[in-house]
């Protein structure tokens, strides 16, 4: 057995990087044909964004794991989470896991007790109150057929009674084109189905 850790070196080196040499075309074909499947396979990384269209602050959200990263107001748009990579190709029955957070909004009527610092018995109170109406939450959501359109990402909507909709449009919330006309401002029901 030979040792080559003392510049011994083996017979054929020559032959041996010859050969090396030869197949390095393969090798690099190979690769290139490899990265042009995985890459026809996957749509473009984008954004994970959404609208509330409830009373409630969304807190935080992700999708399928992947932060939201904004905190968004009753009645506003926010995300720009990075990243919600759509498969190539849609199928029937895909679904987006959302998680998020819910609490009391800048229009709540709490919003409108803050106390201030100054008494921190009541700003504790106050605080407490806040944290109370916290709620978290999760749901699978049915990704709509995207077949023949160009995908950009993912908006979630956020509506009353914790129901949610998705969106892989590339089109801004309230163009023509955009495929969800729901109105910003919805009237919060007097009590959600069970």
């Amino acid at each position: 057995m030979r040792r080559f850790d003392r510049g011994v070196r083996p017979r054929n080196v020559q032959a041996a990087r010859a050969n090396a040499v030869l197949r390095l075309p393969q090798l690099m074909g190979a690769l290139c044909g490899w990265a042009l499947i995985t890459l026809s396979q996957t749509a473009v990384a984008s954004t994970i964004e959404a609208i509330n269209h409830t009373h409630w602050a969304i807190n935080r959200f992700s999708v399928d794991g992947r932060s939201g990263l904004d905190i968004i107001g009753a009645y506003q748009g926010g995300g720009g989470g990075c990243c919600y990579t759509a498969p190539q190709r849609w199928k029937p029955g895909m679904t987006v896991r959302v998680d998020w957070e819910t609490g009391a909004s800048g229009v709540s009527e709490l919003a409108n007790e803050f106390p201030g610092f100054a008494d921190e018995t009541s700003y504790l109170v106050w605080r407490s109150k806040v944290r109370a109406q916290k709620r978290q939450h999760s749901r699978l959501v049915p990704i709509p057929d995207y077949t023949g359109q160009k995908v950009c990402g993912i908006t979630v909507h956020f509506l009353p009674c914790d129901e949610l909709q998705v969106t892989t449009s590339c089109y801004a919330y309230g163009s023509p084109e955009y495929p969800i006309k729901t109105a910003l401002h919805l009237p919060e029901p007097q009590s959600c189905p069970q």
